[in-house]
């Protein structure tokens, strides 16, 4: 084991705070943007209270107008909600979806070019499939897959091929799989997977690096099976195991290779699967628990216990072979595991939380070789922990929440190098903390949640723009 010595992290600004050349309207991303950076230590509230608990989903997503999510206003119940990343006028209710105060209960925002797909309820067909382009005129129902007022009740929302694809029910088929254009003509059942009203329930919908769309359904109420579907073609089997067995998710392509992990009979160890381009799927090691997975360059990094040491986890990395699926380090040696945790890749490097047990739950970088996996900083100094989580990259920064003495649980950002290595403003000014979370870039700025003085969790905007257009303000 090996691992660095104390890093104290410079607090140091990024870039003038600005004003800034307004980004286009229309524009949620920026292709040709080669660099970022962020214009102010400071996340601005937009004043309303973001709705984030369904693990599952995700609880916003860009549109060619803003960012869609969930508030709650105290008045309307649980509606959609649109920001440029301004408060005030610049964040607003998009439509009443269920008038009252009951509220359409949005959910699974998924962005499909510039325009956000949703399920949501409706008093007159019930819970069924939404469609926005970040406007009230162009917020709408897609189609009464069910019809009345029981809704198809659409889940498992993914982008595929610039079209949507999500699970949904009928009472004539069951819950299978869709796939919609935004128009009520242009959404339609794929297939039939478990015949007549039986659920074959697709789920854990993941682009393959093949190309391909792969899922999980249930077949006879007796197995579980991953299935490929090709850019043409219907849908075929990969592999089966039973349904008291099943599968652990997320799978996690690399290359044109899948990862997947199944669960075995004997005393509750798990193999590590892989398929690629759907050719029967190959174990490529047994684990008393598997973690985290992430794809890092040309392999797969994953949180792993060998044997049947189940707490026992570290890092390891996985090219697909039994030969090359190895431990990356052993962070903390013997029987105790450093636990990683929070993974996440900025560029070719990988970033996670672990304890060495001398500094204490604290971020460590990777580059997939035992002499380059090492200490990152030690944010709260000795043997305390700064406990790093939320770790999510958004164009070519990290952002992270931690938890140092005095501040309590609040956010950061890294540029992958120790010295650019900033906390941001407190949220929830002293011990208390904000426990910041789910950061994502619309437009101009970096949206994340997190909780204000009273405990409240309130929807944020940091100021993000492309390098260089940070302006000074007029004075």
């Amino acid at each position: 084991m090996r691992c660095c010595g104390l890093v104290v992290m410079c607090l140091l600004a990024a870039c003038t705070q600005s004003q800034g050349t307004p980004e286009p309207v229309g524009a949620t991303s920026a292709p040709l943007v080669d660099a970022w950076e962020y214009c102010s230590r400071t996340a601005v509230s937009l004043g309303v209270n973001l709705i984030d608990d369904v693990t599952f989903a995700a609880p916003m997503a860009p549109s060619a107008g803003g960012m869609v999510f969930t508030a709650d206003d105290s008045a309307r119940g649980h509606e959609p909600w649109v920001s440029t990343g301004s408060p005030g006028a610049g964040t607003r209710l998009l439509v009443d979806l269920f008038p009252g105060t009951r509220g359409s209960e949005p959910r699974w925002f998924t962005r499909v070019g510039g325009q956000v797909f949703f399920a949501a309820t409706d008093p007159v067909a019930g819970r069924e499939l939404f469609v926005t382009d970040g406007t009230t005129a162009g917020t709408r129902r897609v189609k009464d897959i069910w019809p009345g007022e029981v809704g198809s009740f659409p889940n498992a929302l993914f982008e595929y091929q610039g079209l949507l694809y999500f699970t949904a029910g009928t009472p004539a088929y069951g819950r299978e799989l869709w796939r919609s254009d935004g128009t009520a003509a242009g959404t339609v059942m794929i297939a039939d997977l478990e015949p007549g009203v039986e659920d074959s329930a697709p789920d854990q919908l993941t682009k393959g690096g093949d190309g391909a769309l792969y899922f999980v359904v249930s077949a006879e109420s007796v197995f579980v099976k991953l299935m490929r579907l090709g850019v043409s073609g219907s849908p075929v089997e990969v592999f089966r195991t039973t349904s008291d067995l099943g599968f652990q998710f997320p799978m996690v392509a690399v290359g044109r290779k899948l990862f997947f992990v199944t669960r075995m009979e004997h005393h509750g160890a798990v193999s590590l699967r892989v398929t690629d381009g759907g050719a029967p799927s190959v174990s490529v090691g047994i684990f008393g628990r598997v973690g985290d997975m992430v794809a890092q360059r040309d392999w797969l990094a994953f949180v792993a216990a060998a044997h049947m040491e189940d707490e026992n986890t570290e890092l390891w990395r996985s090219d697909g072979t039994v030969a090359g699926t190895v431990l990356v380090e052993d962070v903390r040696a013997g029987n105790v595991g450093s636990a990683p945790d929070h993974l996440a890749v900025l560029g070719d490097t990988l970033f996670f939380a672990a304890d060495n047990g001398t500094n204490g739950v604290e971020p460590w970088d990777s580059d997939g070789t035992a002499v380059k996996t090492r200490l990152f900083g030690d944010l709260e100094l000795g043997p305390g922990s700064s406990f790093p989580q939320a770790l999510t990259v958004v164009e070519d920064f990290l952002f992270f929440s931690a938890d140092v003495r005095g501040r309590g649980q609040e956010p950061w950002v890294s540029n992958g190098i120790r010295v650019g290595t900033v906390a941001l403003t407190e949220l929830a000014p002293g011990p208390r903390g904000s426990s910041p979370r789910n950061f994502r870039r619309s437009g101009w700025s970096v949206f994340f949640s997190a909780e204000d003085a009273a405990g409240v969790r309130r929807l944020y905007a940091l100021p993000f723009h492309p390098e260089g257009e940070c302006l000074v303000p007029e004075p």
